[in-house]
C-alpha cells in the first residue's frame, strides 16, 4: 500500500514540473542564424542601401592607359635608362668598349714589348724558339767560357806593419789548443777573460798579439794554454780556402 502511494505522488509531481526549454533552439522561433540574417535584410531595407553579395569579384580586365604617369613602369624605364648612359660614359672614359662576359669571347691577347721579355714560361714559345740540339750548343759555349782560377800565394802588403794574421794561419799547422810556447803565470783564465773582452773580434785580438811580441811573448795574457791563438782565434777558414 505504501509503495502505490509513493508512486502516485511521484507521477503527480512530475506532472505539475514546468518543461524545460531547449537552449539549442534560438529565441524562441527558427535558429539563430536565420533570426541574424533576416534582422540585417530588415534593416538593410530601412536604410535604402544594399550590400553586395560577400566574395565578390570582378571580372573585368584593367586597361593599360587607366595606369598613373608616375606609376612603376615609368620607374623601370628611368632606371634602364639612367643604366644605359652611365655604361655609355664609362666606355667613352677609358677608350675601349665594355666586354660583357660570354663564353664565346676570344681570349685577351698577350702583350709582347719591343725589348723582348722572357717566354721560358710559355712551352710552345720555347719549342718554337728553340731546340734539343742548340740547348746543347749553348751549354758547350758556357763551359768553354768556363775558368777555374787557382789559389795563387798572398801578394805582400805594402804601407803597413801591421801583422798578417792570413799569413800567419797559412804559416802554422798545428790546431787549436795545442800547447807550442810557454805561458808561465797565476790567475791566466781571469786574467785570458778580462783582456780579451776589450776586442772586437778574434781577428783583432790576434793582430795585436802579434804586433806586441807574440807568440813567443804574451803581454796581455791573451793566449793563456800556448798555442799562439790570441782569444780563441781560429786559423781554419784561412787554410780552408787555400785548400789546406
Amino acid at each position: 500500500m505504501r509503495i502505490i502511494l509513493g508512486a502516485t505522488a511521484l507521477a503527480a509531481l512530475t506532472a505539475c514540473a514546468p518543461a524545460v526549454p531547449d537552449s539549442g533552439a534560438g529565441v524562441g522561433f527558427g535558429d539563430y542564424t536565420q533570426y541574424q540574417a533576416e534582422r540585417q535584410a530588415r534593416e538593410t531595407q530601412l536604410a535604402g542601401t544594399s550590400i553586395p553579395a560577400p566574395n565578390a569579384v570582378s571580372s573585368e580586365t584593367l586597361d593599360g592607359a587607366a595606369i598613373p604617369a608616375g606609376g612603376q613602369g615609368d620607374d623601370a624605364a628611368d632606371l634602364a635608362a639612367e643604366t644605359q648612359a652611365a655604361l655609355r660614359e664609362q666606355a667613352a672614359n677609358s677608350g675601349q668598349a665594355v666586354v660583357h662576359a660570354d663564353p664565346g669571347n676570344p681570349p685577351p691577347q698577350t702583350v709582347t714589348t719591343a725589348d723582348g721579355m722572357s717566354e721560358e714560361t710559355d712551352f710552345e714559345a720555347v719549342s718554337s724558339e728553340r731546340s734539343i740540339e742548340s740547348d746543347a750548343a749553348l751549354i758547350e759555349r758556357n763551359r768553354a767560357r768556363y775558368k777555374v782560377i787557382a789559389p795563387e800565394a798572398l801578394p805582400a802588403r805594402n804601407g803597413t806593419s801591421e801583422p798578417n794574421v792570413v799569413q800567419y794561419a797559412l804559416q802554422s799547422n798545428h790546431p787549436r789548443g795545442t800547447q807550442v810556447f810557454s805561458r808561465p803565470g797565476l790567475n791566466k783564465e781571469a786574467k785570458f777573460r778580462r783582456n780579451c773582452a776589450a776586442y772586437a773580434s778574434a781577428d783583432q785580438a790576434q793582430i795585436d798579439f802579434l804586433s806586441k811580441g807574440g807568440p813567443q811573448r804574451d803581454r796581455l795574457g791573451l793566449d793563456p794554454d800556448g798555442d799562439g791563438y790570441a782569444c780563441d782565434w781560429d786559423p781554419r777558414p784561412f787554410r780552408k780556402a787555400v785548400g789546406g
